[in-house]
């Protein structure tokens, strides 16, 4: 059934608003967008460090830097190249924010080294110190030196958001990421650091690196004399795969992989491995290979002048171009001339007077 025009674009529009936004279209956070200014501003400290100094009466130029260094030449030209033209958020906030800008570059800066801290952090209060988090800058789980343990990411950390929790990475959990998840083993602990090692690909659990440190085995995987060993699910009495197919067992797994085009039945990949051909093929030096009717002693194609043309697994029989096709023949063309011509007339019959 095909929908109307004007259902379809309704059905599409719905479609397109139901889509999740994004990464890239979400909003900087006030905290990103002060960070963002901060780091433009340090940006902008580069690149006119030294600016139009090189060469010459290096006395002079050491005098006349130590003034540029410091000036509102040099500001007024950072805060020029702080916000495209076209950054609505970024010039609101440099407009808002500009004086608070040039009392630090005057007056502040040698107290007070550090622009994110001071500006974004203790003036605005738009951020937090890294490893603090929240409306008061507590410190996240873990302390404020190594969140979390150092394994995992404080949620809120830096900003004025979350609530202090920790996202472990993997392999580790527990409040404080200090703990192991299943499949890790503890290979380093004490007081201040938890280093969790994964096991190896056979344990569910374990207590160190190889298979024979296993606590629990890994689905696929059996223990057999105090280690975790494979199970080859391709030997098992009752075959996992249908009968077109053949198994190729992998560590804690299986696959079924479809068996050649001229197989009935395989026990591998290739035509080499068939249990049996199918029609149109036999077994030849060790494989299942084409049969090549038209070559036969016996002629596939009976018909007077019918060429044979095989193809795989079978073959077909065709007159030659300009032959004319019939029951038990190809007809060349002169004959069958000839025989149309040779076909007497038929005269209607007269009735006796």
């Amino acid at each position: 059934m095909r929908l109307p025009r004007r259902a379809a674009l309704g059905l599409l529009s719905l479609l397109l608003l139901l889509l999740p936004a994004p990464e890239a279209a979400k909003k900087p956070t006030p905290c990103q967008r002060c960070r963002g200014l901060v780091d433009k501003f340090n940006q902008g400290l580069v690149d006119t460090a030294k600016k139009n100094f090189g060469g010459g009466n290096t006395a002079w130029e050491e005098k006349t830097l130590s003034k540029y260094e410091s000036s509102e030449i040099r500001l007024l030209e950072i805060l020029e190249g702080l916000c495209e033209s076209s950054d609505f958020e970024c010039n609101q906030m440099l407009e808002a924010q500009e004086e608070h800008l040039e009392a630090w570059w005057l007056q502040l800066k040698n107290e007070y080294p550090d622009l994110f801290e001071w500006f974004c952090v203790k003036t605005l209060k738009l951020c937090c110190s890294p490893g603090t988090y929240g409306p008061d800058c507590l410190a996240c789980q873990g302390g404020s030196q190594r969140p979390c343990s150092g394994n995992g990411h404080c949620s809120g950390d830096g900003s004025r958001q979350g609530d202090g929790s920790c996202r472990c990475h993997v392999g580790y959990q527990g409040p404080l990421c200090t703990d192991c998840m299943d499949g890790y083993f503890s290979s380093l602990r004490n007081e201040t650091h938890s280093v969790c090692t994964a096991c190896d690909e056979s344990c569910k659990t374990c207590s160190g690196p190889t298979n024979r440190d296993c606590g629990e085995c890994e689905v696929g995987w059996v223990l057999d004399e105090g280690a975790c060993v494979d199970v080859d699910e391709c030997a098992a009495e009752t075959p996992p795969c249908s009968a077109a197919q053949f198994c190729k067992n992998a560590n804690g797994s299986y696959t079924c992989e479809e068996c050649d085009s001229s197989c009935v039945g395989c026990t591998g990949e290739g035509p080499e491995n068939c249990k049996e051909c199918i029609p149109g093929y036999a077994r030849e030096h060790g494989q299942c290979a084409d049969v090549d009717e038209c070559s036969l002693a016996e002629k596939a194609c009976v018909r007077k002048n019918e060429n044979c043309y095989n193809t795989p697994g079978s073959y077909v029989c065709v007159c030659p171009d300009g032959f004319e096709e019939t029951e038990d023949a190809c007809v060349p063309p002169a004959e069958a001339e000839a025989t149309e011509e040779e076909s007497p007339t038929q005269l209607p019959a007269h009735e006796d007077l």
